[in-house]
């Protein structure tokens, strides 16, 4: 059974970096699409970056572009989100997902295992 832990998560200054780690147990991820979501005190959650199984293509919301970027470790099991240039408005709890199929999607119902996610705050 796929369990999924999440880690990296901390308090950072504006501009500053964080690598978050999603770490997956009892199935290989590589036949997962995995997807990073978060979701800010009072907001809806939201996706902010996407891996799909096939061809490990990337999706990125619009916010994250050029500053966060997803890759994949199959060594060890695990995806990662690498925050760069951090901002307050970054400041989340920050959720891992998978889902068996083969495209990235926003469509959270599609994400069949979470994580417990990391809080990411990002503040002066």
């Amino acid at each position: 059974q796929l369990q999924l832990v999440e880690s990296g998560g901390g308090l950072v200054q504006p501009g500053g970096s964080l690598r978050l780690s999603c770490a997956a147990s009892g199935v290989t991820l590589d036949y997962y699409t995995i997807g990073w979501f978060r979701q800010a005190p009072g907001k809806e959650r939201e996706g902010v970056s996407c891996i799909s199984s096939s061809l490990s293509s990337t999706h990125y919301v619009d916010s994250v572009k050029g500053r966060f970027t997803i890759s994949r470790d199959s060594a060890k099991n695990t995806v990662y989100l690498q925050l760069n240039s951090l901002k307050p408005e970054d400041t989340a709890v920050y959720y891992c997902a998978a889902r068996p199929g083969s495209s990235c999607t926003d469509r959270q119902s599609l994400y069949r295992v979470w994580g417990q996610g990391t809080q990411v705050t990002v503040s002066s």
